[in-house]
């Protein structure tokens, strides 16, 4: 007579485990406990919580949790790992806790609250050949996840795992060995200097608490304001606006922001502003633990915001106790322009321009602002520095049609850089203008003077990475691109293509492959990022895949030209385009026109 049939069920299945624990428990067992304690209750199930996943079982050294997704399985094993620098070691001397985490997507026996089977096993055994801190999939998770997580994973081959038969294709992020990969937005570690290295610290978006929504753009600008201040200061890591912004209208948990941004403090406050006078809040939180290292309130004439925004951000640099150099604190005693009314139009301008890649509307409305900060204050650089950056976005997108929108672009970056030679933002738009017109060697001029005058900028890093592309030094490209990435987490869907093409003009096909296919996801109707996507694929020899990927950017810009766009390019080296010409040869695509 036979038994009940078993419950089975398809499920993702993550094993975590602590590297070199029996180790680090003869050492001292009682600091050890106490670090894996606050790891899993401070770390571990948070994230497990936050992704939807069940804690099938804890052990002193590791766990076993299911999903009903792999992308969420994934996505919490990115986020455990870029969580980890924050916890310290035990004691002196000792090793840092660190994981190993595997994931399998497969079939699973379910026996009251415990799971057994070979979607478990291979889970374990992918777990045991993982990198320390770092992260081993299957190929069926590796499968569901591509094009969809922020992390880049190289294939580590086909591994025959302990207990189970047959062997098994893994894909691997966290290994120093592997080829260039993405580094997770929740803790970006590119460049070798890891957030807790330097003291680090996000700036969320003011609350605008004047009860005026017109006034929003106020609260951001003051916000971003201080980020900018902050971002000239070569001892602190600063996140950049975008991924602070992520949290704009949110409450969050500041230890999970501190977390997800990989930085040890966060400043957040609100501003009310009514007539004249302005009201500031503002609160440094420590992130690995939620308390108030300094918290201040400023109620000020209008004409005063920028002294408030000076002593904000010296009071930031105290509490963080880091060391300002000369040159810094004199930098920030610079005052922009004597004008409220033009900062004010300058800020408006800013934000409209922000929303002008996805509305183009916003693009005149950015001039106008800009244009009216000029009158009220023709010596203020900020505005012709913005008035650059929105006709090479006008050059690249051709919204108003100009002839000479780049030639347009070329002189209000000339006249910013004049008339505000510290100004990071102008030396940021002479190098992206002189990138298209090109003039490569002017535009890293341009891009590293932005950098010595503001080493936290993450658009000149990106726009930096980009001029070396084109010069034919990607592994230096990589390196910028993901300094970007580290000081913008949430990183933005271009830093990620220029990534995608570094790694293809390297060879490093799989790695393309991956930031081509997340750039897609985030900015579902891009023409470009496919078309490489399809180079990148030829040159592997997936041909089929190489075809849809190209039939799917056709439906969408059924114009398009991939050679206008690389004559329109400034590649030095003829090698890094054959290699993306030769790739589309090798899927029997149209290398030479868009028809």
């Amino acid at each position: 007579m036979t038994g009940p049939r078993a419950q089975r069920r398809l499920a993702a299945i993550l094993a975590a485990d602590v590297v070199g624990y029996s180790r680090m428990m003869g050492m001292d067992e009682t600091g050890t406990l106490d670090v894996l304690r606050e790891v899993w209750t401070d770390c571990f199930n948070p994230a497990v919580a936050r992704f939807q996943g069940r804690i099938v079982k804890m052990m002193g050294d590791g766990a076993l949790v299911e999903f009903a997704s792999a992308v969420d399985a994934v996505e919490c094993a990115i986020v455990v790992q870029g969580a980890m620098s924050a916890f310290a070691a035990p004691g002196a001397g000792h090793p840092p806790v660190q994981f190993r985490i595997g994931v399998n997507l497969g079939d699973i026996v379910i026996e009251g609250d415990d799971i057994f089977g070979d979607g478990v096993n291979i889970a374990s055994g992918l777990e045991a050949e993982a990198p320390k801190g770092g992260i081993l999939v299957s190929d069926a998770v590796h499968a569901q996840v591509r094009g969809k997580v922020s992390v880049t994973f190289a294939d580590a081959g086909v591994l025959d795992l302990k207990n189970i038969a047959a062997p098994i294709r893994a894909w691997r992020w966290g290994d120093p060995s592997a080829a260039p990969m993405a580094a997770a937005p929740t803790k970006a570690k590119a460049t070798g200097t890891t957030p807790s290295a330097i003291p680090s610290v996000a700036v969320l978006p003011f609350t605008n608490m004047s009860g005026d929504a017109e006034q929003e753009y106020f609260s951001d600008g003051i916000s971003e304001d201080i980020i900018t201040d902050l971002s000239k200061i070569s001892g602190l890591m600063v996140v950049a606006r975008n991924s602070s912004f992520a949290y704009k209208g949110k409450s969050p948990d500041i230890r999970l922001v501190g977390r997800e941004l990989g930085v040890t403090s966060v400043l957040e406050g609100s501003i009310r502003r009514a007539g004249s006078r302005v009201r500031i809040t503002a609160q440094l939180i420590d992130a690995r633990n939620g308390a108030h290292l300094w918290a201040e309130r400023y109620d000020r004439d209008l004409t005063d915001i920028f002294a408030v925004q000076d002593e904000v951000t010296l009071q930031i640099v105290g509490a963080l106790r880091v060391t300002l150099q000369p040159m810094e604190r004199a930098r920030l005693a610079d005052v922009p322009t004597a004008s409220v009314t033009a900062h004010d139009a300058f800020l408006q301008g800013r934000a409209a321009l922000l929303g002008a890649v996805k509305d183009a509307a916003l693009f005149q409305r950015a001039i106008a602002a800009f244009q009216q900060a000029i009158d009220l204050d023709p010596a203020y650089s900020a505005p012709y520095a913005g008035l650059a950056i929105a006709h090479v976005l006008d050059s690249i997108n051709h919204w108003s049609g100009a002839p000479d929108a780049l030639g347009t672009a070329a002189r209000f970056a000339a006249v910013a850089v004049e008339k505000g030679p510290n100004e990071p933002y102008s030396h940021y738009a002479m190098g992206v203008v002189k990138v298209w017109q090109p003039d490569l060697e002017g535009a890293g001029a341009a891009l590293e003077r932005a950098l010595t005058l503001s080493p936290n900028f993450s658009l000149a890093h990106g726009a930096l990475g980009m001029q070396l592309i084109y010069t034919g030094q990607p592994e230096r490209a990589i390196d910028h691109i993901l300094r970007a990435m580290q000081l913008e987490p949430g990183f933005s869907h271009t830093t990620l293509h220029f990534l995608g093409l570094a790694e293809l003009v390297l060879g490093h096909d799989t790695a393309a492959e991956a930031a081509f296919r997340e750039r897609i996801h985030q900015s579902p109707n891009t023409d470009l990022s496919r078309a490489l996507l399809a180079a990148t694929l030829g040159r592997m020899g997936r041909t089929d895949e190489a075809r849809s990927v190209w039939a799917e950017m056709m439906s969408i810009n059924p114009k398009y030209s991939l050679k206008e766009h690389i004559d329109r390019s400034p590649f030095q080296r003829p090698q890094d385009v054959s290699r993306i010409l030769d790739g589309l040869a090798k899927a029997g695509l149209p290398d030479r026109t868009g028809s």
